[in-house]
């Protein structure tokens, strides 16, 4: 083409960038790769498999398929190195994770041809996005490495995180697990995914290079059983994953009962709203980034398009005129928009999914672009007339497809924008900046882009709610996922707590009356749904009281007047619920001498015992009043001309299954800080003695405790558990009782992946505020929703 011709169609010619250099690495290692175990590459072994340009189709390398063996070696290496690591002390990991991020910036070329080769995203993205945001992850936490002892007092390293990414980012989700990670003390052994495997042993050769102890970093390749072994592994402590929301539901399930922590970074169907007073032009562009960067591959992808009807007709043109320009090629020429699809089992996904939907009735719409003649290329998709509750509107596609819709007004558009399963991320596009921070709490969503999308940096967290996962990585959020309360090692398996044998039935001069406590929902008290009622036996063996023997339809209702109390008490200021709670322990305190008694009644407890029980609880009321309205959010320091809040938000309904120890105080240690965040809870009170939990009603209806807020239904504890573990209306789950009852309630709760907090069958101190009070429980109780907010002309 000659200039003249060039200034005529004012079109691109082709940049294309050299592959030469990763080749070359690539012939170093004769295109054939082991394992990265205890500081060392292993030979390639006999169970291979292939590395493939998606460009092209052509072998870049053989690949070893990891065996039990594999995975026991690496696990056994990252044992013996992390207390060595841990002990290196914050500075001095700090020094290490610092020569890390310098290396990845020496070599930054390499990383970005090697991904692009691999992976099939354009060179552009791999060399100005993932490669430095990569090398910003490990200076980042090289700075939290240096301030762990100062920052996180009383905390320690989990030990060995087990590590399994996804391939539409390989290098970058490597840098977001293994910086905190080994920023915190601990050692990892990582799973890549088998489509995309290069980088990552690319970023185990320069460990070596930056002299990082053996055994600290180990990587393993193969298919998704190496990933199921090393969850399994009874020596990894930590299992971090990214990937489909499936996988994650057989990781927890999997996980289940073994104490391992686990974070799951999961699908999502993300939401990208445009109001009428928007900027269209910078909105299109917006659409352009959420979309189609990385050929839609991307987990928070801008699927679901949401615009205002009054516009929705002039912003579809545009944004057809701007996908007639988009270009699709050449993964390494750096002047297209569109690289490859993984491999040619996504792309067969794409299609089948999109033909599905057109045949449903959906308008599809392409511009006239010219695609290669092999590879796995997609062109960029537009689909409308799409009904809300379809297929294509509710699952996750993961390619350069586009759905839209339009919407009326601003609630519409958040009725429509949590109309999902999924709620990782959220665009929201208004020049009303009122209207925008207005909606962004109301959307169910872990980020949320005012004006802006696919931001991300090292120092604000990334992570979702719903069936998007759990857990938080980046920012200071992203560090409680890979440490641990030093005190708990102390703790012992909690004692199996057994109602005493029944000798005695009489009930004194009361004996006439029925004083079966009902259960507490919605601010009434309730018949149990069964007609059923359970003794309540001193532990002489006297009958005492009586309480309803509740079931599954007593969780439903509990559930549903929990639900409907949600949206007006996470309203409420936390001044507000702070003077309720208040309001709470001072009627407490009026009726001390009267729990004292019952508390005595029935567990035996001596008159100091129980007087230190009452007194302890209305000291954690009066703790998780102080706190309702001065646990704040931050805002993180990330390098954008703007602000990123980090808002703590309430979980939701919660359901909380008391131990049987500590009827009162466990009970009101529980309960009071997550109602205190702005949570509706679902109580299961102690079952050998619940009737200091029962004594509460007339506390909390006479201190102005909304109904709905608090309900407590009584009954066996590993029954009701489970019920709430299956509901998909409870948003996360409290356990304390045994081992084989935390197991359950985890696999359970992989259904609509709830939050879990289980107690795995150990002890805490009630009395102490270190392990049954303060910040730790706040953590369980909120979400942290990071809302990016760009400003300036």
């Amino acid at each position: 083409m000659t200039i003249a011709e060039i200034f005529e169609t004012m079109d691109y010619g082709t940049a294309p960038e050299s592959p030469s250099m990763a080749l070359a690495w690539l012939d170093r290692h004769d295109r054939a790769f082991g394992h990265f175990i205890d500081g060392a590459f292993t030979k390639p072994g006999k169970a291979r498999f292939d590395s493939l340009s998606p460009a092209t189709g052509a072998q870049l390398a053989s690949l070893t398929e990891a065996t039990q063996k594999d995975v026991n070696a690496a696990v056994a290496a990252a044992a013996r190195a992390q207390k060595g690591w841990a002990d290196l002390g914050g500075p001095g990991r700090a020094r290490h994770l610092y020569a890390l991020a310098r290396l990845i910036q020496k070599h930054a070329r390499l990383f970005a041809v090697l991904e692009s080769l691999d992976n099939g995203k354009p060179i552009r993205e791999t060399r100005d996005a993932d490669v430095p945001t990569a090398a910003r992850h490990f200076y980042h936490h090289a700075g939290w490495a240096q301030l762990m002892e100062t920052e996180l007092p009383g905390y320690e390293a989990v030990g060995v995180a087990g590590q399994i990414i996804p391939w539409n980012f390989p290098f970058l989700m490597l840098a977001w697990k293994i910086a905190p990670a080994l920023a915190m003390g601990n050692t990892v052994v990582l799973k890549p995914a088998e489509y995309t495997s290069l980088t990552a042993l690319l970023f185990a050769e320069i460990c070596l290079e930056a002299g990082l102890p053996a055994g600290v970093v180990n990587i393993v390749t193969g298919h998704g059983a190496v990933g199921s072994m090393i969850a399994g592994h009874k020596d990894v402590d930590k299992v971090a994953f990214t990937g489909s929301t499936g996988v994650g539901r057989v990781l927890r399930e999997q996980t289940a009962g073994s104490g391992k922590k686990l974070t799951l970074e999961l699908g999502g169907k993300s939401p990208f709203i445009v109001f009428d007073d928007a900027d269209l032009d910078s909105a299109v562009e917006g659409v352009v980034d959420a979309i189609w960067f990385n050929q839609g591959q991307v987990c928070c992808a801008g699927s679901r398009l949401l615009v205002h009807e009054a516009v929705a007709a002039r912003f579809l043109d545009k944004l057809m005129l701007r996908m007639a320009r988009l270009r699709v090629g050449d993964p390494l020429d750096k002047s297209v928009d569109l690289g490859c699809i993984v491999d040619p089992v996504q792309l067969a996904r794409i299609t089948r999914m999109v033909d599905r939907g057109v045949a449903d009735g959906a308008v599809l719409y392409r511009a006239d672009t010219p695609l290669p003649d092999s590879g796995c290329y997609y062109p960029p998709t537009l689909l409308t007339g799409v009904e809300a509750g379809s297929t294509l509107a509710q699952e996750e596609i993961f390619g350069p497809v586009l759905v839209a819709m339009s919407f009326r007004t601003p609630e519409e558009a958040v009725q429509l924008a949590n109309n999902s399963r999924y709620g990782l991320a959220a665009s929201l596009w208004s020049e009303n900046i009122n209207l925008a921070l207005g909606l962004a709490p109301q959307i169910k969503a872990g980020v949320v882009w005012i004006n802006c999308t696919n931001q991300f940096d090292a120092a604000a967290g990334f992570g979702g709610y719903r069936e998007s996962g759990f857990g938080r990585e980046g920012g200071r959020e992203g560090l409680y996922e890979y440490v641990k309360p030093v005190w708990q090692k102390t703790l012992k398996d909690a004692p199996e707590a057994k109602p005493a044998k029944l000798v005695e039935t009489g009930l004194g001069g009361l004996s006439g009356i029925d004083r079966t406590a009902k259960m507490y929902i919605g601010g009434k008290q309730a018949r149990p749904d069964s007609g059923y009622a359970m003794p309540v036996v001193s532990p002489k063996g006297r009958l005492i009281g009586q309480v309803g023997h509740g079931n599954r339809k007593d969780i439903r209702n509990a559930v549903e007047a929990a639900t409907g109390a949600l949206a007006g008490w996470q309203k409420a200021s936390g001044h507000l619920r702070a003077q309720i709670l208040y309001y709470i322990a001072e009627n407490l305190s009026a009726r001390s001498a009267e729990f004292e008694g019952r508390l005595r009644e029935m567990t035996g407890a001596s008159a100091k015992a129980a007087a230190t029980e009452v007194q302890t609880s209305i000291d954690r009321l009066f703790t998780a009043a102080a706190w309702a309205d001065k646990y704040d959010g931050q805002v993180h320091s990330v390098p954008l001309r703007g602000a990123v809040l980090a808002m703590k938000e309430p979980v939701g309904v919660l359901g909380i299954v008391c131990p049987a120890e500590a009827p009162l105080l466990a009970f009101v240690s529980l309960v009071a800080p997550a109602i205190a965040m702005g949570n509706t809870v679902v109580v299961v009170p102690s079952d050998i003695a619940p009737l200091a939990a029962t004594d509460l009603y007339q506390v909390f209806d006479t201190s102005d405790l909304p109904g709905g807020v608090v309900n407590i239904v009584t009954g066996h504890r590993d029954e009701l558990s489970g019920t709430l573990a299956d509901h998909y209306g409870v948003d996360g789950l409290w356990y304390h009782g045994s081992r084989d009852g935390s197991a359950r309630v985890e696999k359970a709760s992989a259904a609509n992946l709830k939050r879990t907090w289980v107690n795995n069958g150990k002890a805490l101190d009630w009395t102490n505020p270190t392990q049954a009070a303060g910040e730790a429980l706040l953590r369980h109780a909120t979400e942290v929703k990071n809302v990016w907010i760009p400003y300036g002309e």
